[in-house]
């Protein structure tokens, strides 16, 4: 093993998550209407394994080579019907660690008011979308709830290996939960996470 070898493995390395298993990616759409600016969320259908009658952005898990915004736009036209043309690209959000190891990548975007005519749903995925005027989402901020994250170690870690005492103590942390309450439909989690920093951004 030589130096070039690091050279030319590292030269066009694009830095991500270290060891991440997967990379996601969702639409974050504004759609202007006559009442005012809104964001559009969908509720993911009932019988899903996962996050079942939750609300969320459109997006879903990146394929091999295709970027965020590739993915953002094909994940909503799948789910969701509105063709890519119907949509224009604002910019990237700031990305999200997911603790299954894994990188969550908000794409902020225009939708035309006249594609919200032709959604169709994909019913595996989604039971319906709903529309939340951006104007309630300041004025109603969330709530946010902590839990601890206990790490548990069992008694084979090799603590005389790595000089460490079987008291060792392990890092802690937390978990910050936002709640969205008084609104039409649930917000909460990922999504509200997502929602609140969007709106904190553009209000400070």
């Amino acid at each position: 093993m030589d130096l070039r070898t690091f050279e030319t493995k590292f030269h066009h390395h694009i830095p991500t998550l270290q060891q991440a298993r997967a990379c996601y990616a969702v639409l974050v759409p504004l759609v202007s209407l006559p009442e005012g600016l809104s964001l559009l969320y969908e509720v993911r259908a009932a019988d899903l394994h996962h996050h079942a009658g939750e609300i969320c952005f459109p997006g879903g898990k990146m394929e091999r080579g295709e970027t965020t915004i590739q993915c953002a736009l094909r994940e909503t036209e799948e789910e969701l019907g509105i063709s890519s043309r119907d949509i224009e690209i604002i910019g990237a959000l700031d990305f999200l660690y997911l603790r299954s190891d894994a990188l969550m990548y908000p794409i902020l975007a225009k939708v035309s008011p006249s594609a919200l005519q032709n959604i169709r749903c994909h019913p595996a995925e989604v039971d319906r979308t709903l529309l939340i005027p951006v104007k309630e989402l300041i004025s109603h901020p969330p709530e946010f709830y902590r839990y601890p994250l206990q790490p548990i170690v069992d008694d084979h870690f090799p603590y005389e290996k790595v000089h460490a005492s079987p008291d060792y103590s392990w890092q802690k942390g937390q978990m910050e939960v936002p709640v969205y309450e008084d609104l039409p439909y649930p917000l909460w989690g990922l999504t509200a996470r997502i929602t609140y920093w969007l709106l904190h951004m553009v209000t400070q």
